[in-house]
């Protein structure tokens, strides 16, 4: 096997727990491509807005090492541009962490998204169940009933619900991928770099902006 696609493989690698799981590369046919044009655009859920969405897993390595760029990326982006992270689960026992990123979203909490990231990654803690995501959680000083009160609620799990959805709408089958306008997305595995696929993704962002 090459190097070449020795990378590619490498950059769909997505971490759980102390296995791994090999997620298939989105639409990896045409591994030459920076990016690629969805058959059929999907509908923004921000209308009058081109809409940017990051797919990605808490568990993925890649996403952990992506992550500050895209922070740093999306404060640069114009304001006809939304932006919305979308949590992925290839399995069901990354439903948690699913409903973990939208519980801080909702709790107004996302000043621990990263640190969620850092305890996975760094601190090889398995925060990956609902009973080690909350006791983590309250580690980090948040209340342990008002947590676990939205963590278990309709609405997270509605939101979970239409993650899904999307994940499904756009084809991902690896993390982390970015969307642009409905119907470009762009990955690692495209770019073969983390810095190439922000680029590609301002550059989608541009194209779409001219139309």
């Amino acid at each position: 096997m090459s190097l070449k696609n020795l990378f590619l493989r490498a950059m769909a690698v997505i971490t759980i727990g102390s296995g791994a799981l090999f997620a298939p590369l989105s639409h990896a046919a045409d591994a030459s491509s920076l990016y690629v044009t969805l058959d059929q655009a999907q509908p923004s859920d921000t209308p009058d807005k081109i809409e940017v969405l990051e797919f990605f897993a808490y568990t993925c390595p890649h996403c952990n090492a992506i992550e500050p760029m895209v922070e740093k990326w999306v404060k640069t982006l114009p304001p006809n541009v939304v932006f919305h992270a979308v949590p992925v689960a290839f399995n069901a026992s990354m439903a948690d962490l699913q409903k973990l990123y939208y519980t801080l979203v909702a709790m107004n909490r996302l000043d621990l998204h990263a640190a969620v990231f850092k305890a996975i990654h760094e601190e090889h803690k398995p925060i990956y169940d609902q009973k080690a995501i909350t006791d983590w959680i309250v580690s980090q000083g948040v209340d342990r009933a008002k947590f676990e009160a939205v963590f278990t609620s309709f609405g997270i799990q509605s939101k979970v619900t239409r993650a899904n959805e999307l994940a499904k709408s756009y084809q991902i089958e690896g993390t982390p991928s970015i969307s642009v306008a409905g119907k470009y997305v762009t990955s690692p595995s495209m770019t073969q770099s983390y810095e190439g696929t922000i680029q590609e993704a301002q550059k989608l962002v541009e194209m779409a902006t001219k139309k």
